[in-house]
Parts: structure tokens; C-alpha cells; sequence
């Protein structure tokens, strides 16, 4: 008896349970405005989808976090930290997955005590910080940069973790190529884009959902510099297996139409549009850091290491004759020319400010105010994320507006913690690339490709962040997905070549 019924009780169950949601719906969608429903709905999908795979949240994360700065402009009713929201929600997911399964387990990928080396000196710089809220913010973003290291490097090192790694490329692409689209569009046919950001009668810089052109091309120079080194990475690899073929196979072996229709071969107009993107939004800062990357993906791409620097070399030496031939447009000859201007330093108190030289001298004296923090606190600064809060103390005469930060990571750091602080983070960044080099010289195949992409986006983020800071508008969630494909291809790939498949 007892058993009909549980039968009975659980075919009714369901039914009701779906009823029940149904009109719960049709309440709120009566009641909420359509932003308001939109965001609804893609909590309630994330929530659901990261129950059955974590890497859904994550996705949809990835591709809401960017909007953070457009949202209280364009939809002010829908909360600008959309994205964080959504993660946070993916790892809530993660973790009651586990426990229902029994598996919740922590791992210990490598590059995990860097990381926590880092972040626990930048926990000591909160001792006594300029701003106690804001510095705990910023210490949360790496927290949260440490939350998606583990959930993705998780998903990647269970059983099925190179389909998931297929996907992760994925999501990781839909983003960038989505801003590369709209920033094209920005550039090129919207011409409702700030004054400011005019580059000549007709066109403008591109900023996507951003609002400003170096943060955006920022993003779409590491995502870009991950895609461009898998496709380098199967180029390479596909050349030098068809150079192997007898003669009498050359003409078959390069018959393109078969490698046309392999979804691999969708990198080339993701890599274009975003290249393009890169380049219409006119940051000397991301078209320097995303040169520098592809320098480093050549020197990285023959096992040899000797071949690499020569082809390095070769490839400055063909941009020095183009430019010293004068073939290269007068208009990016001259901005490429200015990356001298962004990067020496010169005491700025006193100079003639004019509209010539206001971008230029505005950072300068922004890398001023840096260093004069650093000097009152030598060894843990003014404390993490508190560059704005401090910076009224240590700011020069004629800028009274702090910027938000210095335009420059690395002086931001050493304002905000110090000595120890930049130490712990080059730390970091060096482990970061040692290992990625040290699996360059044991994989292939895409595997091969992956690890290129990876030393491309690390460079290009740790060039970029010279002029700037690119860990802006959420971004710091796709660098927590960097870091887990790096750690999984380290640990991995780096030590066993068979992976490539």
C-alpha cells in the first residue's frame, strides 16, 4: 500500500510543481518591467544550466560582465553587476552539485600558490588602507578570479575535460567577437559615438559596451591573442604534415576545400573581425601589446629557441623597413610612432599644458602621484584598489581628477601594495609564463596552438597593463578563465605530448 502510494504521490508531484512555477511566472511577468523579466530569465536559465554543467553560468557571465559600464546608461534597471551575479551564482550551483554528488573536492592546480601569494600580500596592504570598502572590493575581484580558476580548472581536469575545453574556447570567443562587432559598427556606420572619440571627419573610435577605447581593445587583444595562437598553432602543425607528403600527393595534400569546412578553420574571421576591432579602436596601448604578443607566440612557435628569436627578430625587422621605407600610412606610422611619448617618464610640474600633449602629460602626472604614494608607504602602500582614495594627498596642481588608477598596473601596484605587493605579482606572472614556456617545448598539434594563445594573451595583458589597466568592466572573469587553461595545459599538456590527439 505503502508504495502505490509513493507512486501516486510522485506522479501528481511533478505536474503540480510545473503548475505551481507557471503561475508564479505569469505574476512576475505581469508585474515586472522587460529588463527586469530579461534578467530574470537568464538567472533562472544560469541557475539551471550551472546545475547541470557549471561551464553555463560561466558563460553567460563571461558574456554579461562586459556590459557593466553600458548597462546604467542604456538599462539602468538591470544591476551593472550582472556578470558577477551570474558567476556567482554558477560556482552556488558548483558547489551543491557536488555535495548532492559527494564530490566536492578543492583542487590544487599549479599556479595556485602564486596566486594565493599574491593575494595574501595584497590582504596585508588592507591592514591600514586609504579606503577600507573599496579596498576590500578590489581584493574581492581576485577572489573571484580565484573562484573561477578552480570551478574551470575543476571542470577541465574531470574525465571529458578536452570537450570542455573546446567549449571554453567557445564562450571565451562569443564575447570578443560580439564587441569587435559592435565596436566595427561604432566606427564605421553608427556615427553617434562622443567627439572626443573622433579619429578624423568620418570615422570614430571603436569602445563597444566599454565606453572607452582602451579597456575594450584591451579585452579584445588577449581574447584575440588566445585565438590567434590556436589558429598559428594548427597552421604550423598542418604545414609541416603536408611538407612531409611525397610530391606526388602535394596536390591533393593541400586541397583546401576539406580543411574550409573544418569548424577549426572558423578562427579566421573570428581572429579578422577582432583584429579589426583592435585596430578601429585606435589604442596605441592594445596595438603595442598585441604586436609584442605576436613577437612572443614567433619566438615561442620553433621548439627550437634559437629559430624562435631569429624569426622574432626577422619580424621587427620587416616593421622597421616598412616604416623606414615609408610604406606604411602616414596616420599609422605617426600612432605608432607616439607609443614613445606613453612610455618615457619626465617630471611634468610646470610644463605648458596644450591639447598636443594633455593625453600624454595627464599620465605622466598620474605616474607621479603613483610614486609618491609608494614613497610614504614603502613596503605594503596606501593599500589594494586604494589608488583613487589616496590620490587627493599625492596629486599634482594641475590634475585635480584622479583617473580611477595610474594607467599603468604596475606603478598602480606598487602605490597600492607596495614593494611586497609587486614583487608577489611579477612572482605570479613570471610563474605564469616559465611554465607556458616550459610546455611550448613538449606539446603539439592544437594542443601546441593552445599554449601559444596563452603566452600571446598573458603577454598582451602584461604589455597592455605598461599604459593602462585592462582589469576593468569584469574583465578580471575572463582572466580567471586564462589562468585555469593555463594551469590545466601546465599541468597536462606541459609533461605529456600525447594529449594533443
Amino acid at each position: 500500500m505503502g508504495a502505490i502510494l509513493k507512486r501516486v504521490r510522485t506522479a501528481y508531484l511533478a505536474p503540480v510543481i510545473l503548475a505551481a512555477s507557471g503561475v508564479l511566472w505569469g505574476l512576475l511577468l505581469g508585474r515586472l518591467s522587460f529588463p527586469n523579466v530579461l534578467m530574470l530569465l537568464a538567472l533562472s536559465v544560469a541557475a539551471v544550466g550551472s546545475f547541470l554543467e557549471p561551464l553555463v553560468g560561466v558563460g553567460i557571465a563571461l558574456f554579461l560582465g562586459p556590459f557593466w559600464a553600458w548597462l546604467p546608461i542604456a538599462v539602468p534597471q538591470v544591476p551593472p553587476l550582472i556578470g558577477q551575479y551570474v558567476f556567482l551564482l554558477a560556482v552556488g550551483a558548483w558547489v551543491v552539485r557536488s555535495l548532492l554528488r559527494r564530490s566536492l573536492r578543492f583542487p590544487h592546480p599549479p599556479l595556485l600558490l602564486p596566486l594565493l601569494f599574491f593575494m595574501g600580500v595584497t590582504l596585508l596592504s588592507l591592514w591600514n588602507p586609504a579606503d577600507v570598502w573599496i579596498g576590500w572590493w578590489e581584493w574581492a575581484k581576485w577572489g573571484q578570479i580565484l573562484l573561477m580558476f578552480l570551478l574551470v580548472y575543476e571542470r577541465l581536469a574531470e574525465a571529458g575535460g578536452k570537450t570542455r575545453l573546446g567549449w571554453l574556447i567557445v564562450i571565451l570567443a562569443l564575447p570578443a567577437v560580439f564587441q569587435a562587432a559592435v565596436g566595427v559598427w561604432q566606427s564605421v556606420w553608427w556615427g553617434g559615438a562622443p567627439e572626443n572619440f573622433a579619429i578624423d571627419e568620418r570615422f570614430y573610435r571603436a569602445y563597444g559596451t566599454f565606453q572607452q577605447p582602451n579597456p575594450f581593445a584591451g579585452f579584445l587583444g588577449m581574447i584575440g591573442a588566445l585565438l590567434a595562437g590556436l589558429l598559428l598553432g594548427i597552421v604550423w602543425d598542418w604545414i609541416a604534415e603536408k611538407l612531409t607528403v611525397k610530391s606526388q600527393k602535394l596536390k591533393s595534400a593541400f586541397d583546401l576545400k576539406s580543411k574550409i569546412q573544418n569548424p577549426k578553420w572558423l578562427l579566421v574571421p573570428a581572429v579578422a573581425l577582432i583584429g579589426v576591432g583592435i585596430f578601429a579602436s585606435w589604442s596605441r596601448g592594445a596595438w603595442m601589446g598585441f604586436g609584442v604578443a605576436l613577437l612572443a607566440m614567433a619566438a615561442a612557435l620553433p621548439k627550437r629557441g634559437a629559430w624562435g628569436i631569429l624569426l622574432m627578430l626577422a619580424l621587427v625587422g620587416g616593421g622597421f623597413g616598412l616604416y623606414s621605407a615609408g610604406l606604411l600610412p602616414a596616420f599609422i606610422a605617426d600612432r605608432l610612432t607616439g607609443f614613445i611619448e606613453f612610455t618615457r617618464f619626465t617630471d611634468v610640474r610646470g610644463v605648458a599644458i596644450n591639447d598636443a600633449n594633455f593625453s600624454v602629460l595627464e599620465r605622466m602626472a598620474h605616474w607621479q602621484a603613483a610614486l609618491s604614494m609608494w614613497r610614504e608607504r614603502f613596503w605594503l602602500g596606501v593599500g589594494f584598489g586604494c589608488y583613487e582614495a589616496a590620490y587627493p594627498a599625492h596629486r599634482l596642481i594641475n590634475w585635480p581628477l584622479a583617473l580611477g588608477h595610474a594607467h599603468n598596473y604596475y606603478l598602480n601596484l606598487l602605490a597600492e601594495t607596495g614593494v611586497l605587493g609587486l614583487v608577489a605579482y611579477l612572482v605570479l606572472l613570471s610563474s605564469i609564463f616559465v611554465s607556458l614556456w616550459r610546455a611550448s617545448r613538449r606539446t603539439k598539434g592544437w594542443m601546441r596552438g593552445l599554449v601559444l594563445g596563452l603566452v600571446g594573451a598573458w603577454t598582451h595583458f602584461a604589455a597592455h597593463n605598461f599604459v593602462d589597466n585592462i582589469l576593468v568592466n569584469n574583465v578580471h572573469l575572463h582572466l580567471g578563465v586564462l589562468l585555469a587553461m593555463s594551469a590545466w595545459v601546465i599541468g597536462r599538456g606541459g609533461v605529456d605530448a600525447s594529449v594533443d590527439s
